[in-house]
């Protein structure tokens, strides 16, 4: 009796950390392995392939993160031989330069290439710059992460409409639920922050970056004046010491020392954002998507943003949210201020708005599907085969 072929579908990404497009590569491949197909995932490692090994998913350890001119050639005839090996059907890039390698090896083989835009990218003036970027737009299909993004590739590369798809990133409805975090939860997860009870909590999650933002939340809340407030920044520095340091200093330079604090880790977010009374997110560059605001949303918590990006479709202003110009640290402090000052009517329908608003457009299961339906067409096009 002849065994069926299982559809086999490899994503590829430099490593496995933490972050969206790591985040987005394992439910993905969730999502694959739930269909009855066989997922394999190519990184250089890193703290998640537990998680990924959890849901059934194959990885393979490859140095697809490396830019050298000789490894990323290797890694040509290394994925060559494993698409080959494998019977790989669909190749799934995440970034440029696993994506060159993947590119090579797919033309060689014959194998459809997908790509996802998950960050513009800088230097398209320079030729060179462009060409190496414009790996990701060379893409059977071409995902972009959001109408902002799906903007930035028809303005910088010749990407044909009918391969050019918007698939927002999605939150998981089933971890970010308000009505599953126990108090048990929340509470654990304020004394290990020390937030001192009963003070509203100013939440800012995202990882220490100059671009995130986090000096025009601190400027914003010298503004705002308020003593009876606290204020957790959540994320890690990897690496960044100067600069977190630079923070600390501001922060203690404007008096805020007893009212903001910088912690490096969250085990249990559904749990923090439910602390919060307001969830900032003052990114001063565009965010392709911003996974941040749409857990918060999620939670039914009050959003203020950069209006900028991303963001602006994702947060609906003065209806899930605030938007303020970015960069604007008087009008990032009013936005704070009408938060903090809603009624408990006035939340309850803002909470409402947002949950409904999520759930209509940005959820984890409408971000795997589309992107299935995305690899059926592929092997329709291609071969008159599909996903079941």
């Amino acid at each position: 009796m002849t065994q069926t072929k299982k559809l086999t579908i490899m994503q590829i990404l430099p490593s496995l950390g933490v972050g969206g497009v790591e985040q987005g590569c394992i439910d993905i491949a969730s999502e694959i392995v739930k269909s009855g197909a066989r997922s394999i995932v190519v990184s250089n490692g890193g703290s998640r392939i537990n998680d990924l090994l959890r849901i059934k998913s194959e990885h393979i350890n490859m140095p697809v993160h490396t830019k050298n001119p000789f490894t990323m050639l290797n890694n040509v005839r290394r994925l060559k031989r494993l698409i080959r090996k494998e019977g790989v059907d669909i190749v799934h890039a995440r970034s440029r330069a696993p994506a060159w390698s993947a590119y090579l090896a797919c033309k060689q083989t014959g194998t459809p290439f997908v790509t996802t835009f998950h960050g513009a990218y800088k230097g398209n003036e320079n030729k060179s710059k462009h060409f190496y970027n414009g790996v990701m737009a060379r893409g059977d299909r071409v995902i972009a992460v959001s109408n902002f993004m799906a903007d930035y590739v028809r303005e910088n590369f010749n990407v044909d409409e009918r391969n050019l798809v918007v698939i927002p990133r999605g939150a998981d409805m089933e971890r970010f639920r308000p009505d599953l975090v126990s108090a048990e939860r929340a509470i654990k997860i304020a004394k290990e922050w020390r937030v001192p009870d009963g003070v509203p909590l100013i939440l800012m999650p995202g990882r220490v970056s100059k671009i995130k933002g986090h000096h025009v939340l601190i400027d914003a809340l010298e503004k705002l004046g308020r003593r009876d407030v606290f204020c957790i920044m959540v994320g890690p520095n990897q690496g960044r010491n100067e600069f977190q340091d630079e923070l600390e200093q501001t922060i203690t330079r404007k008096n805020l020392s007893g009212i903001v604090r910088i912690v490096d880790s969250c085990h249990d977010m559904p749990a923090a954002y439910s602390l919060a009374s307001v969830v900032v997110a003052p990114s001063t560059v565009q965010e392709s998507f911003g996974r941040v605001p749409i857990e918060a949303q999620a939670m039914g918590r009050p959003v203020v943003a950069s209006d900028y990006g991303g963001f602006k479709e994702t947060v609906i202003d003065k209806q899930t949210g605030w938007l303020f110009p970015v960069g604007d640290a008087v009008m990032l402090a009013e936005c704070i201020r009408q938060a903090l000052a809603l009624n408990e009517e006035q939340r309850y329908n803002l909470a409402n708005n947002a949950i409904y608003h999520v759930r209509e457009n940005f959820t984890k299961e409408q971000m795997c599907n589309k992107t299935m339906e995305v690899y059926a067409d592929i092997l329709r096009s291609k071969f008159g085969g599909f996903i079941n």
